[in-house]
C-alpha cells in the first residue's frame, strides 16, 4: 500500500543547527565536558553524534535561532505534500554535499514565528 499525501508526517529529526560564537570554545566545550561523540569539522562547522541525530555547531554570518532538519526518504515527495498544505519554502529541494556514500538534499522552509526548518534526505549511491 503506498501511502497517500494525508498519511504523510514529519517525525525523525536528523540534525540540529546550534549557532556559536566561538567554535574552539564550543567543540571543547560538547566533546570534552559533555562527552559527546564527535564526528568531524569543516571551516566554521563541527558535527557530532546524538544517538543517530547530528548536533551540528556553527558560526553563522548572522544572527539566528536553532535550526531543526527533518529526516524524509522521499524528499520531492515530502516537498510536494508540503506545498499542496501551504508550506512556503525558500527554495526548491537541493544538493547541498556529494558524500563518499551518499548524497544530501535539503529543502528550507520557516514555521509561523520565522524558525528555520528543513528537509533533508541522504540518497545513497
Amino acid at each position: 500500500m503506498t501511502p497517500t499525501s494525508d498519511d504523510f508526517r514529519l517525525a525523525q529529526i536528523g540534525q540540529i543547527a546550534q549557532p556559536v560564537k566561538d567554535l574552539d570554545r564550543a567543540v571543547t566545550f560538547y566533546r570534552d565536558i559533555l562527552g559527546m561523540k564527535f564526528l568531524f569539522r569543516v571551516p566554521n562547522l563541527a558535527f557530532f553524534d546524538c544517538a543517530g541525530v547530528r548536533l551540528m555547531l556553527d558560526v553563522p554570518a548572522e544572527p539566528h535561532s536553532s535550526t531543526l532538519y527533518f529526516k524524509v526518504d522521499d524528499l520531492e515527495r515530502a516537498y510536494e505534500t508540503l506545498v499542496s498544505r501551504g508550506v512556503a519554502f525558500e527554495a526548491k529541494p537541493h544538493l547541498i554535499a556529494k558524500m563518499p556514500d551518499h548524497e544530501l538534499w535539503m529543502a528550507f522552509f520557516r514555521d509561523p514565528e520565522h524558525n528555520l526548518l528543513a528537509l533533508m534526505s541522504e540518497v545513497r549511491h
